[in-house]
């Protein structure tokens, strides 16, 4: 019977996360609220508290789940390839796809939630800084592990890394940004195009990587906000 307590608690909280990632997406991470959500999903709202305690204490675990969808969709796929700069197309291929195809409906989690907690101290900005640093240092891993595998061209050294990564990633985010203030699916197949002739530019094969990225078929409209679809 314990057990099955245990169990019922999990899988709430595991269905009151899936809405809150959805909400914050799209209307940032104040715009959630334990009794609305325990309303939209016909939950106790004393049993929604119980699980989460405070606003805060929401935010902070709609946080940490979105880092395990990110790791899921973008980072885990590509973990056992070999070292080289194939898979670190593949990584931002990935993460191409996981902004284009709407994994969470306003598009990049991390994206949305860092402009609204960028200049506002306090655990959830750490947490939401925390989640991007990963990323970061783990697109800088790659690059490097390509780069001492023999990847980049010769004479390339170890500095170039930090500003390729940087690069890279601004160009996923703009891409991300633009489509979805413009509904503009393009945006990411103009992105991918940019990361492969970066990536050229310092390979030391550069046939092994594609002339041009695939196509992803992007949004045809606006995310709806909790609001508008309540």
């Amino acid at each position: 019977m314990a057990d099955g307590r245990v169990e019922r608690g999990n899988q709430t909280r595991r269905t009151v996360l899936e809405r809150t990632m959805s909400i914050a997406s799209v209307d940032g991470l104040e715009g959630l609220s334990l009794g609305k959500i325990a309303s939209d999903l016909g939950l106790s709202k004393s049993g929604v508290f119980a699980l989460f305690g405070s606003k805060e204490d929401l935010q902070l675990a709609t946080v940490r789940a979105a880092v395990e969808v990110f790791v899921e969709r973008v980072v885990r796929p590509v973990r056992e390839e070999p070292a080289g700069l194939t898979k670190a197309w593949r990584l931002c291929e990935l993460w191409l796809e996981y902004s284009g195809h709407r994994i969470f409906p306003g598009g990049c989690f991390f994206y949305g939630v860092s402009a609204e907690y960028d200049a506002r101290p306090g655990p959830v900005r750490d947490e939401i800084a925390k989640a991007r640093a990963d990323w970061t240092r783990y697109i800088e891993r790659v690059l490097d592990e390509a780069r001492t595998a023999g990847g980049f061209r010769q004479g390339s050294g170890a500095d170039e890394v930090p500003q390729l990564a940087f690069e890279i990633i601004a160009l996923m985010e703009l891409a991300n940004a633009h489509s979805v203030l413009f509904e503009d699916g393009s945006a990411y197949e103009r992105a991918g195009r940019g990361i492969l002739a970066r990536l050229r530019s310092v390979a030391a094969a550069p046939d092994e990587l594609p002339e041009r990225p695939p196509a992803i078929d992007g949004p045809t409209a606006a995310p709806t906000s909790s609001a508008a679809a309540s």
